[in-house]
């Protein structure tokens, strides 16, 4: 998915600044303002209005190229810590770039692991002889996971599960053209009709316990509360029943994975575990060494 710009260059600025001294003027701002990535996100407000590219832009910074038209108003939205995705409108996730805004969660960077053990099962078993694997994605948000799947293994026959009405909107924009099929409804009851039918389950489930509030402005005031609790004290209601509804979706043998925060790894083994549902409990780390997510493969049913 591409964004769109307009054909027009934008004007240069009023103030007759130059490209270089706007970013580094804003990099200062955002530095104050406490954003955690200010060089970056001010190269990034300034290719959103010149649509030019981080490598050219870095290239036009060396010379006298004068800084765009808005460029600081944008600066000044991005020091409220309204989100940089907000701004834009634009969240990349793998090789995607996705539309998102208000009432939908932006898709973290530590996600895209995930997607890649989804990636690598479904190789597996296409390497086994499985033409057309089919993969839910339990409560999608923007559609982050659903899409990436769908671009990266198009034989795959995607479904996507969303509760909210907002980021059902996002998530349709952003899935439409990758032809998955996206549902509104409750990752805890939903597709009670393909129960048994699927070779992957994957979910990246609100998890946040109640009492958790983020530390980042960012995500505090502007990630919708219903994408980040997980019900409880402990955040654990939507991670079980993401799980108790993987084991009702899928093949025996079929292969469920979730994400989760760091410290709720042991937990959710545990609880998988003794379910006496699952095969093959494994945890997973992110690139940043972190414990980001549980896979499990279900059971074959004893006979009786």
């Amino acid at each position: 998915m591409t964004s769109e710009h307009t054909a027009e260059p934008p004007a240069q600025s009023s103030s007759g600044q130059s490209l270089a001294d706007a970013v580094r003027e804003a990099t200062e701002r955002l530095t104050e303002a406490g954003v955690p990535s200010p060089r970056v996100d001010a190269e990034l407000l300034a290719d959103h209005l010149l649509g030019v590219g981080l490598g050219r832009l870095r290239a036009m910074m060396l010379g006298d190229a004068p800084a765009p038209e808005g460029y600081a108003e944008l600066v000044a939205e991005r020091a409220t810590r309204i989100p940089l995705q907000h701004i834009t409108g634009v969240a990349h996730f793998r090789y995607l770039q996705l539309a998102v805004g208000p009432g939908v969660f932006i898709p973290r960077p530590e996600t895209e692991s995930v997607v890649q053990l989804v990636i690598d099962r479904l190789r597996a078993l296409e390497r086994a002889g499985l033409v057309r694997p089919k993969v839910v994605d339990l409560g999608t948000g923007s559609g982050a996971i659903a899409g990436s799947i769908a671009h990266e293994v198009p034989e795959a026959e995607v479904f996507a599960v969303e509760f909210s009405e907002f980021a059902h909107a996002w998530a349709a924009k952003n899935l439409r053209p990758l032809g998955v099929t996206l549902l509104l409804g409750d990752l805890r009851n939903a597709l009670p009709e393909l129960n048994g039918t699927f070779d992957v389950v994957v979910s990246n489930p609100p998890y946040i316990p109640a009492e958790a509030i983020p530390n980042e402005p960012e995500v505090a005031l502007h990630d919708p509360p219903e994408a980040l609790y997980g019900g409880g004290a402990d955040g654990m209601e939507l991670p079980t029943a993401a799980a108790a509804s993987a084991a009702r979706l899928l093949v025996p043998g079929g292969y469920f994975v979730m994400e989760h925060a760091e410290v709720q790894a042991g937990w959710i083994s545990t609880m998988l575990k003794r379910t006496g549902l699952w095969n093959d409990v494994t945890t997973h780390f992110d690139l940043n060494g972190k414990e980001r997510a549980t896979s499990a493969v279900l059971a074959f049913p004893h006979p009786e």
